[in-house]
């Protein structure tokens, strides 16, 4: 009885079924080697305060619309020397920075109109390698993280102005203290400059003072 197997699929049967049988021991070595390099981030001397995931957009001026700038992670990172806290978003596939720019004293941040899960906030902007003033919106898969968000960028805005406050206060120490130092050499100076003129009158009173017991001789007659 013929089989009713078309040919070809018969053929390729056979072809893998030799090759799984056929064990050649051969080992080929990789064509290229590759080392192990380290990635740098750029956040090796903060901390993450804040991470979440979130869809960032911009306002675009131009078109008066919102636009996308990227899906991904939103981090509020902490120097560990400077104190100083940086909003970084990145997406998720690619990690392009999609915002980049420091939380200061004078930002605030409230909630978007009309959704509870987005918030809106102004900010000096380096993702894209140059300072851009932005109005972001940010938007969070639930309402709690949506408020955690805006919370912790709240709290690290009002922390930088009383950290400002602080760094002003001690400027202007250190500026009462200098003009204090400068005010004591100056008196200093001109005490001894009232002393030296003191002992010179002296010494001039003393030169110009007759000699008693000089005595004076009387002109000759003529």
């Amino acid at each position: 009885m013929a089989s009713t197997e078309p040919e070809h699929e018969r053929r390729e049967d056979e072809e893998a079924q030799a090759g799984e049988d056929e064990d050649t021991g051969a080992q080929v070595a990789p064509i290229v080697k590759l080392e192990e390099v380290a990635v740098t981030t750029g956040e090796e001397d903060e901390d993450a305060i804040l991470d979440l995931k979130a869809k960032l957009y911009r306002f675009d001026k131009d078109g008066s619309q919102w636009k996308e700038r990227g899906a991904g992670t939103v981090k509020l990172l902490k120097h560990k020397e400077t104190g100083k806290v940086r909003l970084v978003m990145r997406q998720s596939k690619t990690l392009k920075i999609c915002a980049n720019h420091l939380v200061i004293s004078t930002m605030t941040v409230q909630e978007h109109s009309g959704n509870d899960k987005s918030c809106v906030w102004h900010a000096t902007d380096f993702a894209d390698g140059e300072l851009k003033d932005e109005l972001f919106c940010i938007r969070f898969g639930s309402v709690e993280n949506c408020k955690a968000f805006m919370e912790m960028f709240q709290e690290v805005a009002e922390s930088q102005k009383k950290k400002e406050e602080n760094e002003d206060a001690s400027e202007a120490a250190g500026i009462l203290e200098k003009l204090s130092v400068e005010e004591k050499k100056t008196e200093d100076k001109a005490g001894e400059e009232v002393a030296a003129a003191s002992e010179g009158e002296k010494e001039t009173k003393s030169d110009g003072k007759p000699d008693a017991d000089k005595k004076t001789e009387p002109a000759s007659s003529a």
